[in-house]
C-alpha cells in the first residue's frame, strides 16, 4: 500500500522517517480522526456578538477560535509567564479541533473540505516570547494529519499581548468546502 506521499507503506521505519505521511491513499477527514482518536466537542458558543462562522461560496470563515473544553478555557496567561511553551502548544491543538467541530457542525462532514487555505494565530506572549510559529505548528500538523495535502495553508503567528478572557491564543481559520 502506498501513503499519499508515495513512500512504500511496507517499509516498517516509513512513518518515522515521515511522520507525517503516515496518512493512507483514500483515508477520509472523517476516518482519519477516528483513527486519531479525535471527538469533535459541541460547538463552542460565541462570546459576544458575532457568529461562529461565515460561508460565502465556497469559502468558510471561521471566528477566533479559543482553547475551550466545555465552554471554559484551560487555563489562562501569556505563554513565557503563566503558560509554558507545551501548554500552548496543546491549546492550539484544542482551539483547531473546536473549530473542525465549527465546520462539520455547519456542512455536515468533514470530508466536504477541499483545503484548508489560511490560518492566522495570535498567541498572547510576554514581551521575551518569540516562539509563536512553534506554538501554531500543533494546529497546522492537526490539519495536516487530518487532510493531508489539502491541510497545508498560508499561516500567520502574531504575538500580543492579551487576548480575550486572557486566553492564551485565539486562532482564525479560512477554508475551502465542496458546494
Amino acid at each position: 500500500m502506498l501513503l499519499l506521499c508515495g513512500i512504500d507503506a511496507s517499509n516498517p521505519y516509513a512513518c518515522i522517517l515521515h511522520p507525517f505521511s503516515c496518512i493512507f491513499e483514500g483515508m477520509t477527514p472523517e476516518n482519519r480522526l477516528r483513527e486519531l482518536g479525535i471527538t469533535l466537542p459541541e460547538v463552542p458558543q460565541p462570546l459576544g456578538s458575532y457568529v461562529p462562522f461565515v460561508r460565502t461560496g465556497n469559502l468558510f470563515y471561521v471566528s477566533g477560535m479559543l482553547p475551550l473544553k466545555e465552554g471554559k478555557l484551560v487555563r489562562t496567561g501569556r505563554v513565557g509567564d503563566a503558560v509554558t511553551l507545551q501548554e500552548a502548544i496543546e491549546d492550539a491543538r484544542s482551539a483547531a479541533i473546536n473549530a473542525l467541530a465549527v465546520v462539520r457542525s455547519a456542512i455536515g462532514t468533514l470530508d466536504n473540505v477541499e483545503q484548508c487555505i489560511k490560518i492566522t494565530g495570535y498567541i498572547a506572549s510576554s514581551p521575551d516570547f518569540t516562539d509563536q510559529p512553534m506554538v501554531l505548528n500543533s494546529a497546522s500538523d492537526l490539519l495536516f494529519e487530518i487532510f493531508g495535502e489539502s491541510g497545508r495553508h498560508a499561516r500567520a503567528a502574531v504575538g500580543v499581548p492579551v487576548l480575550p478572557m486572557n486566553s492564551p491564543l485565539e486562532i482564525e481559520f479560512i477554508f475551502e468546502v465542496r458546494q
